[in-house]
């Protein structure tokens, strides 16, 4: 089992937060409508982007009845053609930022995303520029509060075919293969353990060591990013040291 994931316990932190959560369900109801419409079908079991979508939902408590309404938006006028933009850059310190969008307007997107990091001090790179420093995984959260033993929870997360078991505060993060997360959430949940919820992310592969104002100032960034409507996630490559967690959470 790995160490403590503090990079990760900032990811959910901030995602949780009031200010932001409306604007957070609303990213999150895009992401479903999308891949109830690319998909095809509303029914998640024979749609496993919908099913991802909505397992991350879940875990970000998006509420029934607006994933209801969003599968329903896929289906009706309003779906809105959109697609996903990806944008590499770099921050303070050289600290390298990968930026999932999903748009109907590349223009309003790729404006809102460079004034963040003109603002910032940062600078956009070109595809490929910071995508290799970090990898795809799936994500499964479980909350510690309904967890089994962490023995047997990471014996039952070997045997669902998961990577890794991370302890992070109060969860518990399933690290998985991008193509097995969905595998592993239904065999932990067939195997009678409660999950909270399940999403894909970018990992950095080697996190840089920053200094407490860098790191403040990237985290500037990444929430001037989170602002636009239009992009889903914003991933860095910072070591989130005890030290840069404290600083951050004050």
């Amino acid at each position: 089992m790995s160490g403590h994931s503090k990079w990760a316990t900032t990811k959910h932190r901030k995602g949780a937060q009031d200010a932001k959560r409306s604007r957070l369900f609303s990213k999150l109801s895009r992401i479903i409508t999308v891949a109830a419409k690319t998909g095809g079908d509303p029914n998640p079991e024979n749609n496993a982007s919908l099913a991802a979508a909505i397992a991350k939902a879940k875990s970000y408590s998006l509420p029934k009845d607006k994933i209801a309404s969003a599968i329903d938006k896929g289906f009706g006028a309003g779906g809105g053609n959109y697609e996903t933009v990806i944008y590499e850059g770099y921050g303070s310190g050289g600290v390298a930022l990968y930026v999932e969008a999903l748009t109907d307007n590349r223009n309003r997107t790729a404006a809102d995303v460079r004034g963040a990091f003109t603002r910032a001090g940062g600078s956009l790179g070109a595809t490929g520029s910071v995508a290799f420093q970090f990898e795809r995984r799936g994500e499964i959260v479980i909350e510690k509060s309904v967890a089994p033993d962490e023995e047997e929870l990471l014996m039952a997360v070997m045997e669902a075919g998961g990577d890794d078991l991370e302890d992070n505060d109060e969860e518990f993060v399933v690290v998985t293969a991008p193509n097995d997360m969905m595998n592993v959430k239904n065999a932990l949940e067939a195997a009678g353990i409660e999950v909270k919820g399940a999403e894909f992310s970018m990992r950095p592969t080697t996190p840089a060591e920053v200094s407490v104002e860098t790191a403040k100032k990237v985290m500037r960034l990444v929430d001037a990013l989170e602002d636009s409507e239009d992009v889903q996630e914003v991933y860095h490559n910072m070591e989130m040291t005890e030290e840069i967690a404290a600083a951050l959470d004050d």
